[in-house]
């Protein structure tokens, strides 16, 4: 669309900026463009939570165009949770709408005085008062903005979490799709930004509409093909539960657990049965996967309405296998809950999984819970105290900002209970079965499986040979694999359509959306151009890979003593060094080189971290 809107909250004030095109080509979109645009902007060790913090929602280039799966929107600035980058990505159909209301990206500077919403309307911004927001759910928030600027609007918006400041609260569109990760619904509450509502008709233009037409066709049937396909098509990302607890992926029991001894049955939470339970199946903005669902009405112990959005694998496996709850219902339960409340359920869940275990050796007790008996598998515990946390009730407040906030708060040795990187509750795939994982989590945003490793890549891609079983050899292919993904994600299409085609269908589609003539080396280029200044993010505001902590547990130390995954122990500093080595970033801090940011034209952001 060629236009950024800029809004300055503390002053009521709002102005357009062009998208400079020689940004857009170096960084593409998404969180490339947000990282570029926040470094330059927003200084060093700014409280994130304060009026200096820069808050961005950004599309990609193939956002709201017919290339495959162009629905995703991203929320960008420095973590509350983690205090390093932080971006949260979203599908659903806002970050579309977004653009057919006239902008790119939206940069959020300054904190109201009082509760705002943003309504841009065909490419007009203005500001409006959120009194009868504030308070509300991301559902009631949702219908009341529907109801007073016109159903066609989209909304994207925090609940209540995010209104105080719960740090790992999130930011939800289409009641239950959330840019979930990073804390950045803490950041919008921080702001008293309830909602942005975007509402308009432009068109996307693209350089090359027939041939991307064609190009959709051609990689459609090939993604039809695919394995991934067939199976997020049927079950969405509960398709997958059964087989990973086979290989030991699903962590069990807070990191802590066997999958086949302490766990050894989660059909119940699988793919078949969670379409027992399903209404309908349900796509984001002109997805031909439609992975999502939305389910039946609760009718047993948990009464939750029809409509709530079918639980993904990530809040299966924790408020499922992490707290040995194989009770499906009550899950379907606390994903609403979350949903509506604005949670991150990565975080959430782990955070009761933590809660139980402290329980169970004695660390808090009934007094603590307020009568809650936290017990694994307890799903109406697990609820009751999914409720507290949501509502910053009792023992909950202390858990709604993550278990390194608990723990710190706890005390009593709790600290061996709490999983979390660099204050980030890891993503729910264990390093001990998927081995580059731990690379993964590694990167500038903490605790994140969606950083983009072999397991997660298509076919097809320039890997040198390497041992899957071995954590030696890995750093090349850590960094092609990454640095591929740094640009799908920047580009706002889906890693379900990425993962399911050939990756020539990247540079191929921005070409024909943009006009540009990239190959597939280039687009690589680019992916590491994103990933240096994003590590170098996190350098600049005094954080290093030394810094983080990797759990015992999330490493095999000591090695589990049956399951799939018996005997093994993750070599972090042997992925870290090879990792680093190959992006030539410092093996052990990995504050990328002076000589590289030169290499990738970022002379100020050699500058910032290597003065003069």
């Amino acid at each position: 669309m060629g236009r950024m809107l800029c809004v300055d909250l503390s002053k009521r004030e709002t102005w357009d900026e062009p998208l400079d095109e020689g940004v857009c080509r170096d960084f593409i979109g998404g969180y490339g463009l947000g990282v570029r645009v926040i470094f330059e902007r927003q200084g060093p060790k700014i409280d994130p939570l304060g009026p200096d913090a820069i808050l961005g929602f950004i599309t990609g280039p193939l956002t709201g165009t017919p290339a495959l799966i162009g629905s995703r929107y991203v929320v960008v600035g420095k973590s509350p949770l983690t205090g390093t980058w932080g971006d949260a990505n979203s599908g659903g159909d806002f970050g579309p709408h977004l653009k057919f209301a006239g902008y790119d990206a939206v940069l959020i500077h300054g904190v109201s005085d009082v509760p705002v919403y943003l309504q841009i309307d065909d490419g007009k911004a203005k500001l409006k008062l959120a009194d009868h927001l504030w308070g509300k759910d991301s559902h009631e928030t949702e219908d009341l903005l529907q109801a007073e600027l016109g159903k066609e609007t989209r909304v994207s918006c925090i609940g209540p979490s995010g209104e105080m400041l719960s740090l790992i609260s999130c930011v939800v569109n289409n009641k239950g799709r959330a840019a979930g990760r990073s804390g950045m619904g803490a950041v919008m509450g921080s702001k008293k930004l309830k909602a942005i509502a975007v509402n308009g008709k432009q068109t996307v233009t693209v350089a090359h509409d027939p041939e991307l037409q064609e190009a959709r066709k051609k990689y459609l049937e090939q993604m039809r093909e695919s394995l991934m396909y067939a199976i997020f098509s049927d079950a969405g990302t509960s398709g997958g539960m059964e087989i990973l607890n086979l290989t030991g992926e699903v962590p069990i029991k807070n990191w802590g657990g066997v999958p086949t001894i302490d766990l050894p049955d989660v059909s119940p939470l699988g793919g078949a049965s969670v379409n027992e339970l399903r209404a309908k199946r349900y796509g984001c903005w002109r997805c031909p996967i439609s992975c999502g669902g939305s389910m039946k009405a609760g009718t047993g112990r948990y009464k939750y309405g029809a409509g709530v959005h079918r639980p993904e694998y990530e809040t299966l496996a924790s408020f499922g296998t992490m707290c040995l709850n194989t009770d499906l219902e009550s899950i379907i339960m606390v994903t609403d809950i979350c949903n509506r409340y604005g949670l991150d359920t990565i975080s959430a869940g782990t955070a009761i999984a933590f809660a139980i275990e402290c329980y169970e050796n004695e660390v808090i007790t009934n007094k603590d819970t307020d009568g809650i008996e936290l017990r694994w598998g307890s799903h109406e515990a697990i609820v009751a105290m999914t409720k507290k946390l949501a509502k910053r009730e009792g023992l909950g407040a202390i858990l709604s900002d993550g278990v390194r906030v608990a723990a710190a708060k706890i005390g009593k040795g709790s600290e061996q209970f709490a999983i979390h990187i660099q204050g980030q509750e890891p993503g729910l795939h264990d390093p001990r079965a998927a081995i580059p994982m731990a690379t993964a989590f590694l990167e500038a945003t903490p605790g994140r499986h969606t950083q983009g490793n072999d397991w997660l890549a298509p076919q097809g891609l320039p890997f040198p040979k390497f041992d899957p079983l071995s954590c030696t050899g890995r750093g090349e292919v850590h960094r092609i694999a990454s640095n591929l993904n740094h640009v799908v994600n920047s580009a706002g299409v889906c890693q379900f359509g990425y993962i399911s085609i050939d990756p020539g269908h990247i540079p191929e589609f921005l070409n024909l959306v943009t006009g540009s003539n990239h190959s597939l080396d280039d687009v690589l280029r680019i992916g590491e151009r994103i990933a240096n200044i994003r590590q170098a993010f996190n350098i600049r505001e005094g954080i290093t890979a030394r810094d983080y902590r990797f759990p015992n547990r999330v490493l095999g130390h000591p090695p589990l003593p049956a399951g799939p995954t018996a005997g093994r122990e993750v070599d972090l500093d042997t992925l870290r060094r090879d990792y680093f080595t190959a992006m030539d970033w410092d093996p052990d801090t990995g504050k990328p080189s002076k000589a590289k940011l030169l290499e990738l034209g970022l002379e100020d952001v050699a500058e910032s971290i290597w003065p003069s």
